[in-house]
């Protein structure tokens, strides 16, 4: 029923088409004209001039043969550099790049997983409720065409990402995220003939961030500062640093108070250095937060869990619940009012030059979809799941 050289050649077709972050227009005028050709009602909306890129995302509507509630499938355009003059390499049921460029299979094999899904039902005449496909843009850089995605466009509810690793895995949560840029104003001066004369931006930053808890705090919070920018050179005392972190938390609680103290220990450093300096103005803190994306957390017993454990024991397999440390479009989609489980589709070592995905878990998801709509097409409502 799933041709699998259907899926060789378009997973390969795609995955050559260069669609780094901003840059998707290449691969969506493919996609779109796939998705027409089988029937689609597809549309592109807006979200790619609002963030600067040249194209937005992706929406393709199917009518179904069933009159149930829609269902959501999604996953996203664009990669990650290097990702130009990708070039596939299939051999022995393995894709990989030719070890210059990352695959790509982030996320392009959902995009093949899910267009081979809907040609699996119109050649085979399935049980299929209402599909809504969005396929979105920018997600590698902040999740922004989900972000940007207006919710009016679609009726759906519930819905799937494909955009995991783990095949016999759904992610149900994840954890909120707040983004933070702080910068530490100093007073230059030359380092040799007048240090003092001079206040060490890259000092006082250096003297907050050792006060700061990094890493993994519990196990539902984590933090990290990953970028660092400022002075001009080694002779000149440094007047403004540039600190990039974030803070991410299962718990909107516990993210609070991580922000907060984080933001409170730069302002309070600063404050210390203005006394024993004896001036009033420097060094001065400013900082910008950000909430970058709400947590994601789906009841064991909700419908979309269910339906995907009951199609995976339709297909002899387990469906586990997974917690996760990062963010997905799934976060933002759950934060607007769309139920949205996360599944794998087998790709591995993902945004370096060593990624690779077996076409056999490719098969599989393709399997787990089609089942997934057959039941919600047939009706079985969730206490016919709870039978499990």
């Amino acid at each position: 029923m799933i041709n699998k050289d259907r899926i060789i050649k378009r997973f390969t077709m795609l995955a050559q088409i260069d669609s780094v972050s901003k840059e998707e227009a290449q691969i969506a005028a493919e996609l779109k004209k796939i998705l027409t050709d089988m029937g689609g009602e597809v549309i592109m909306d807006s979200a790619g001039e609002k963030i600067g890129g040249n194209c937005g995302n992706i929406i393709a509507k199917f009518k179904g043969n069933r009159q149930v509630e829609p269902i959501m499938l999604s996953g996203h355009m664009d990669t990650v550099e290097p990702g130009r003059c990708v070039k596939v390499q299939f051999k022995d049921g393995v894709f990989t790049s030719d070890g210059t460029t990352i695959l790509g299979s982030d996320d392009k094999s959902a995009l093949a997983i899910i267009l081979e899904v809907i040609d699996v039902i119109r050649e085979n005449n399935l049980p299929c409720p209402p599909i809504e496909v969005v396929f979105t843009v920018c997600e590698e850089i902040g999740l922004w065409g989900a972000k940007h995605f207006d919710l009016s466009m679609i009726e759906s509810k519930i819905g799937y990402i494909l955009d995991s690793t783990d095949t016999e895995g759904i992610v149900t949560r994840a954890p909120s995220a707040n983004r933070f840029i702080v910068k530490i104003y100093g007073k230059d001066a030359h380092a040799g003939a007048a240090p003092e004369k001079g206040i060490n931006a890259i000092l006082v930053a250096s003297k907050a961030i050792a006060k700061l808890e990094l890493g993994r705090i519990d196990s539902e919070t984590t933090c990290n500062i990953g970028k660092i920018e400022g002075g001009k050179a080694t002779n000149i005392v440094p007047d403004l640093v540039t600190i990039h972190g974030e803070a991410r938390s299962h718990d909107e609680k516990k993210l609070q108070s991580l922000t907060d103290n984080i933001l409170n220990t730069f302002y309070i450093t600063a404050e210390d250095f203005r006394k024993e300096l004896n001036n009033k103005e420097l060094p001065k803190v400013e900082i910008e937060l950000e909430h970058d994306f709400p947590a994601t957390n789906i009841p064991e017993d909700h419908h979309v869990v269910l339906l995907a454990r009951q199609a995976a024991k339709n297909l002899g397999k387990e469906m586990r619940a997974k917690t996760i440390g990062g963010g997905a479009d799934a976060n933002i989609f759950f934060g607007k009012g769309v139920v949205t489980g996360v599944l794998g589709t087998g790709m591995t070592d993902v945004h370096t030059v060593r990624e690779s995905i077996k076409l056999e878990d490719m098969v599989n998801t393709t399997s787990l979809l089609v089942e997934i709509l057959k039941i919600h097409a047939l009706g079985a409502d969730d206490g016919a799941c709870k039978k499990i």
